[in-house]
């Protein structure tokens, strides 16, 4: 009875688990509903969370059927063929070309029983492919390093190509054709796309070019916090900003206003950045901002954003329902963007009408319908969601509520079968509930139309190559907010820095305060309740607030106490 069962619910290398005794069918049932709401192999969910053992997995199935076993790590990812197969169906299969020999190519794979992937890699390929067994956990490093690898090959482009990458500017072309040639020149041109092109592979979000009476500077924001560059001759810096608005086809004759451009820079066939120029006139001359914008970013996966267990199912539990508005809470700069559109690539089927208001729009995406405001036109928020109505959609996203129209309309559209997403400007998920009823809606529109409430912060995570253990008194540690059974096996890191880093940390994680409404909650809006009364309810209800996430995060080693008290300060 039994394998009948197993026959009928499980194929492949999951069944080879369950007969050989390494995985229970109660087990697999609970693991592949879970995988299937993260949107995961079954396979990768078990290594993922650490349920499976990825070398023995590999050795069992490379035994069991009969399939090549290879380390990953005796290879040189910077030399893998990649291009033979798109960076499309090598996501999508979870494969990676190794090498070619004759006609046929040997391709790693985790599982050797998806004969659908080599299927379709021969068909875009046409090669033969073989499987070569290699380790899950492995397999997905190699292949996030190889894509890059292949994709941006920054150091022959700064060394070779500086002056001649391909740059198109904005849709207006406002430019003046009389261009100085000095804007033009070559030195002037190298040195603007040196700057451009060092602040992506440093993964910088934002780069400032700011005139003062005596000197000039250049400064990066590098994980939310802003360094010095460079600072180049105050005698140059007219030149460098008109050829970052000639790039941007801004109008370089015009200094006295503020001027709004965009800027794409083309990497490789595969990669492209753009950049949101914004000019400002001060007091020595126009400061300008450029702001990067990675379409990667967007891809990450939502394992990666920082979401702890339960904040990640509550998250997919809301965006999966087919109507009802889900918020996302923070200050510019906060991920917000990123978390929406993490949801949206989660939704973006074929089979699903999705359309978007933004101002501006920051990352494209294939699939999705996206706006860009237009004040100026009449193109509002509010005109942008009435049109989205009649066009027969299934998911919304609105870019900012800002004004009691666009909340109600949205409000509107989560109450009549819509799925509406969208962000406000508010310090936490508590406020937000009362921002929305201080524009003027109704306790009982907001108790039938929202889903979900998530505010958000980003923190520096930590080196993994110099991070050191803290030694911290007990009565610092409970005044921050750890529990007294906490410090019993409390660990915490601090900041060191090296080579690898920048000051101590490396890259960034999420801090979130995901809220759903409960009776209680629900109860309380529609009497009245404060922002205060809501975030104690929150707590109560089991939902972790914003400084308990981060020290969920301390806990855990990814960031440091001092990083978690400078983004969570009230």
């Amino acid at each position: 009875m039994t394998t009948a069962l197993t026959d009928l619910q499980f194929s492949g290398l999951t069944r080879c688990l369950i007969e050989k005794g390494l995985l229970t069918e109660s087990d697999a049932q609970i693991h592949s509903q879970e995988a299937k709401k993260n949107q995961v192999p079954l396979i990768r969910y078990l290594v993922t969370n650490k349920l499976i053992d990825s070398k023995a997995l590999a050795s069992r199935a490379s035994r069991e059927f009969g399939v090549p076993f290879f380390d990953l790590d005796a290879i040189d990812f910077r030399r893998l063929p990649v291009n033979l197969v798109s960076e499309k169906l090598i996501r999508k299969y979870h494969v990676l070309p190794l090498f070619v020999r004759g006609k046929t190519l040997f391709v790693a794979v985790s599982d050797p029983t998806d004969f659908h992937a080599l299927d379709d890699i021969k068909f875009h390929s046409r090669l033969n492919p073989e499987a070569i067994l290699v380790e899950e956990d492995k397999l997905t490093k190699t292949i996030e390093a190889s894509l890059e690898a292949a994709d941006t090959s920054m150091t022959d482009i700064l060394d070779e190509d500086l002056d001649n990458l391909q740059v198109t500017g904005g849709e207006e072309d406002t430019a003046k054709a009389d261009v100085n040639s000095d804007i033009d020149d070559a030195p002037i041109v190298r040195y603007v796309n040196k700057i451009l092109l060092d602040s992506i592979k440093q993964g910088v979000s934002d780069i400032h070019m700011e005139p003062y009476e005596k000197t000039f500077r250049i400064r990066y924001r590098s994980d939310g916090i802003l360094r010095q560059v460079a600072s180049p001759p105050p005698s140059i810096a007219g030149r460098l900003i008109s050829r970052i608005k000639v790039m941007s086809k801004m109008d370089i004759a015009e200094r006295r206003v503020p001027q709004d451009g965009r800027i794409k820079m083309t990497l490789s066939k595969n990669r492209a950045i753009d950049f949101r120029v914004n000019t400002c006139p001060t007091l020595f001359g126009e400061k300008v901002v450029l702001r990067i914008l990675d379409p990667t970013s967007a891809q990450l996966g939502i394992e990666k954003l920082g979401f702890e267990p339960e904040q990640q199912r509550i998250f997919l539990e809301a965006i999966n329902k087919p109507y009802g508005l889900v918020l996302v809470t923070g200050p510019t700069g906060s991920g917000k963007t990123v978390s929406l559109y993490t949801g949206l690539n989660i939704l973006n089927t074929m089979e699903r009408n999705i359309s978007t208001a933004e101002d501006p729009v920051e990352i494209t995406v294939e699939g999705i319908n996206q706006v860009n405001m237009n004040p100026k036109a009449g193109l509002t928020f509010a005109s942008a969601l009435r049109a989205f109505l009649r066009q027969d959609p299934d998911i919304i996203m609105v870019g900012e509520i800002r004004d009691l129209e666009t909340a109600e309309i949205a409000v509107k559209a989560a109450q009549t079968g819509h799925l509406v997403l969208s962000t406000l400007h508010t310090n936490d998920a508590p406020q937000t509930l009362n921002r929305l009823m201080q524009m003027g809606i109704p306790p009982f529109n907001i108790v039938a139309a929202v889903n979900l409430i998530m505010a958000q912060r980003l923190g520096r995570r930590l080196c993994e190559h110099c991070k050191a253990p803290a030694n911290l008194p007990d009565k610092v540690l409970l005044d921050a907010g750890f529990k007294e059974e906490e410090l019993r096996d409390l660990r915490i890191f601090s900041a060191v820095g090296c080579e690898h880093c920048t000051n101590g940390y490396k890259g960034r994680v999420g801090i979130y305060q995901v809220l759903t409404l409960t009776d209680k909650m629900r109860t309380l809006i529609l009497n009245g309740g404060n922002t205060d009364q809501l975030a104690e309810c929150a707590l109560a209800e089991g939902f972790n607030d914003l400084r308990r996430s981060g020290l969920n995060k301390v806990r855990m080693g990814i960031t440091s106490l001092e990083e978690i008290d400078r983004i969570t300060k009230e």
